[in-house]
């Protein structure tokens, strides 16, 4: 139990010259002698694409006994608070014969379980389906200042796709059958959308270089907030602010080392020339908007399916989507294992920063749920079956953890969508080519 020196409502805002900034959940948001504050539901879905290498990615036990494999060695520390989940399939992102490409088809089934038909062809309209996502904003994010984040990390494919349209493997979310969510690259805009009053590109970019830190207009009234709080209360907003602050200081850091005499662009040139700055960045961000309830529900694009992306930095230098097709090649294959295990690695960064942020009398993964996975399982030969699938965070006390949970062969990853979406309240009879909930279902509590 505690008692707060005053009693603030959870949308408390911090105002300044052009700037709301929103808070962390502090103790005295909670009513005064609780118990317990409230547990609120976040759901961050990270899509990876190309597919994996089952026997570098596979557990090969099953339960709570099982051994972490190359690819998810990074969450040794975190084992507890992990689920990975085997035997899934998205049947629709076969061919039915239509000429849709496979990647294509993949990602836009990840949470539809509904077959992406090709654009090209006369006649054929832009539709799919409303995604997981967006069925759980309707529930737990309507009251939010920002509904949900749609951001991405791989630049957009613009040609070069299997079936001529690449369309659907530049977003992953759909607010509805024939509106997609496009994805945003630029940590700038994502900041300011989040903190900011927005504004042109250009006016962003004048602001951002005028003002210095958005911490400048509310730091008057950040202090006089601190004063009325108790010490724990304190020492989570110098701590928040530290954290906006850091952000900020790195997206600026980016936007600098990009500079020159040329004329720039009338987008703010803001994303790191570094795969891994910008997947850091693109990750805090969400953990702050997660921190300060800005908003409950995300996604991201780590690796789009066709990426051509290469990662010298870990010894490929070679385009991701032409590695996957390994062919069974000793070296090719070392070289796709060293790309998932690096994915796998800043994911486990990102999981264990929301393991470290208070929340509530728990922390931000206790009350989350991180679902990574792809639309593709063997990315060598196109197979949709046998998914790539981690589950990180305990959703309120909703799931149980630390798990190695097989599936029979072909049970409809929509199942699993399915299941998610009850535990947040966001109840659906049928999600794309869904049987139903989980059953058995050994991951909920």
């Amino acid at each position: 139990m505690f008692v707060a020196k005053k009693t603030l409502n959870r949308r408390t805002l911090l105002r300044g010259a052009g700037t709301a900034l929103a808070l962390p959940l502090l103790d005295a948001m909670v009513p005064a002698l609780a118990a317990t504050a409230p547990r609120t539901p976040r759901l961050a879905f990270i899509y990876v694409g190309n597919g994996i290498v089952h026997e570098h990615w596979k557990p090969k036990t099953i339960g709570r006994g099982f051994e972490l494999s190359t690819n998810l060695a990074p969450l040794a520390k975190l084992r507890s608070e992990l689920n990975v989940v085997s035997g899934l399939a998205h049947r629709q992102a076969d061919t039915f014969g239509d000429g849709t490409g496979d990647h294509p088809r993949s990602s836009a089934a990840w949470l539809t379980g509904v077959h992406a038909y090709d654009r090209t062809r006369p006649g054929v309209e832009v539709k799919l389906a409303t995604t997981a996502d967006q069925l759980a904003v309707r529930v737990i994010g309507k009251d939010t200042p920002v509904a949900s984040l749609e951001l991405a990390i791989d630049p957009p494919l613009q040609g070069s796709c299997d079936s001529g349209d690449c369309f659907y493997v530049n977003t992953v979310s759909w607010r509805n059958e024939t509106t997609p969510n496009l994805a945003e690259l630029h940590p700038r805009v994502v900041f300011e959308r989040l903190f900011g009053d927005g504004g042109s590109s250009a006016e962003r970019l004048a602001r951002a270089r005028s003002r210095g830190s958005i911490l400048d207009s509310v730091r008057g009234e950040a202090a006089r907030l601190a004063a009325g709080l108790g010490a724990g209360d304190g020492a989570k907003l110098e701590e928040y602010l530290d954290s906006v602050r850091e952000i900020e200081r790195r997206i600026q850091s980016a936007e600098n080392r990009g500079e020159s005499d040329v004329v720039l662009p009338e987008r703010p040139t803001d994303i790191p020339d570094s795969f891994e700055e910008h997947a850091r960045i693109m990750f805090d961000l969400q953990r702050l908007a997660f921190q300060t309830d800005t908003t409950r529900v995300t996604s991201m694009i780590m690796s789009r399916e066709l990426s051509g992306l290469s990662y010298p930095k870990i010894g490929v230098p070679d385009a991701h989507h032409n590695i996957s097709h390994h062919r069974g090649d000793p070296e090719l294959v070392a070289k796709k294992s060293a790309i998932d295990t690096y994915h796998v690695q800043l994911l486990a960064e990102f999981a264990a920063k929301l393991h470290e942020t208070p929340d509530g009398d728990g922390s931000l993964l206790d009350n989350a749920l991180v679902l990574y996975g792809s639309g593709m399982g063997d990315g060598n030969l196109h197979r949709h079956a046998d998914l790539p699938c981690l589950m990180l965070g305990k959703l309120g006390g909703k799931l149980t953890t630390g798990q190695h949970v097989a599936y029979p062969e072909d049970t409809p990853m929509t199942n699993l969508l399915l299941t998610i979406l009850a535990h947040v309240g966001a109840h659906v009879d049928k999600l794309g080519d869904s049987t139903g909930l989980l059953d058995p279902d050994p991951l909920s509590a």
